[in-house]
């Protein structure tokens, strides 16, 4: 039986204070022949979140500023939401401290707190950090990087820098009932701040097919959403109202479909909402208000899909992947479904569970076992030099 190992997941890329504890065990590869049930298995001890919407709904967005801010003051609440920690009896080494004071002084507020509420506290029993470095907002991101640095001082406990991205392609692991996932895989991956299309040759060896050049899906329902004077986050909000309206009613562009890559680009469509909406008056633009949600929603959908599937059969995948916050639609995991099941009826599916979907700690986690199982540490000089790094091409 192998390890277990217990992982601190930390996700801050944006606009939610994620933490997670996850216990994990198991290979972290499968050999693309093997037939055996021997995927990594994993439990999910805690799984906090501390969401920022309230106070972004506002401004119709995320503002980084105000994401760092609450970043600052929620890491440590939410920390000890997830760990029971104890009193210690024992003093933190003048050297442990001036290092955490190094790592920490930019945030006053969050060092004081560190070194009342952590610094005198037990060390738990935890054997890896994982911490999300990028891609996402800058200074959100930063905060959780060396808070996860202050911890790791703290603590003596190896930390690992995660790939936001593969966080969300790695969470699946979760519904694999531990039978092994089928390689190679497409994982499409579509939040707020990304659409991807990834070759999953075997875990950690990834080819970035293609990729949004403008908007990215989650971003234009966002601003669709405001368009049609609903509240944010938009994903939610149109696919609730699309629900009423005629998905056909508004001819509008399916951008790049038949371009011939696995690039994306949502801006022009975007667009032809804006025209189409500036051209009806508004009792017009309120009783069809549905049907541009419906409309607009199948568009995206329809590319999204299509060229998932002609990765998938370019690539002869064998399982095909839902991944990041708008894996929650209801409708382009239903559709994706469907045409699997008539174009490549032997390929797994896998989507995560919707509480999943959305950022979270419990994926960094994961992605992090998989990585310190094959070597990977960071050091505090890497995590510098990779704190806004994408899936790349190989």
């Amino acid at each position: 039986m192998d390890k277990k190992l217990t992982i601190l997941g930390i996700e801050t890329s944006c606009d939610e204070t994620a933490l997670a504890l996850v216990e994990a065990s198991g290979p972290f590869r499968q050999d693309k022949n093997e037939t055996k049930k021997n995927s990594p298995i994993f439990k999910v001890l805690k799984n906090i979140i501390a969401s920022q919407i309230k106070i972004h709904k506002k401004y119709g967005g995320v503002v980084p500023g105000l994401a760092k801010r609450e970043h600052q003051k929620n890491l440590i609440p939410t920390l000890q939401k997830v760990l029971k920690l104890s009193s210690s009896k024992f003093q933190v080494s003048s050297f442990k401290l001036q290092a955490i004071d190094n790592i920490l002084h930019r945030y006053p507020e969050l060092l004081k707190n560190f070194k009342i509420k952590i610094a005198t506290r037990d060390k738990p029993l935890i054997d890896l950090i994982a911490v999300t470095h990028g891609p996402g907002l800058e200074p959100a991101l930063w905060v959780g990087v060396n808070f996860a640095r202050a911890l790791s001082v703290l603590w003596d406990i190896p930390i690992i820098g995660i790939d936001h991205m593969e966080g969300h392609v790695a969470v699946n692991l979760l519904n694999t009932d531990y039978s092994p996932i089928k390689f190679p895989a497409i994982a499409l991956a579509v939040s707020g701040g990304h659409t991807q299309l990834i070759l999953v040759k075997n875990w950690m060896e990834y080819e970035l097919l293609g990729e949004t050049l403008d908007d990215a899906a989650g971003e234009a329902f966002d601003k669709v959403a405001r368009m049609l004077k609903l509240p944010f986050p938009g994903g939610p909000h149109i696919e609730k109202l699309g629900k009423k309206g005629d998905p056909r009613k508004f001819d509008l562009p399916r951008p790049m479909e038949k371009s011939g890559d696995y690039n994306f680009s949502f801006s022009g469509l975007k667009t032809a909402v804006r025209y189409t909406l500036e051209k009806l008056n508004k009792k017009e633009i309120q009783t069809q208000k549905a049907d541009m949600a419906a409309s607009f929603q199948q568009a995206i959908v329809d590319v999204l899909i299509s060229k998932t599937i002609k990765a998938a059969k370019e690539y002869n995948t064998k399982t095909i992947m839902l991944a990041g916050g708008v894996a929650a639609n209801q409708k382009l995991k239903k559709e994706l479904q469907e045409e699997i099941k008539r174009e490549l009826p032997d390929a797994q599916y896998l989507v995560p569970q919707i509480k999943l979907a959305t950022d979270n700690g419990v994926m960094i986690a994961i992605a992090g076992y998989l990585r310190y199982q094959n070597g990977y540490v960071s050091d505090w000089k890497v995590l510098e030099a990779n704190s806004n790094k994408l899936i790349t091409e190989n």
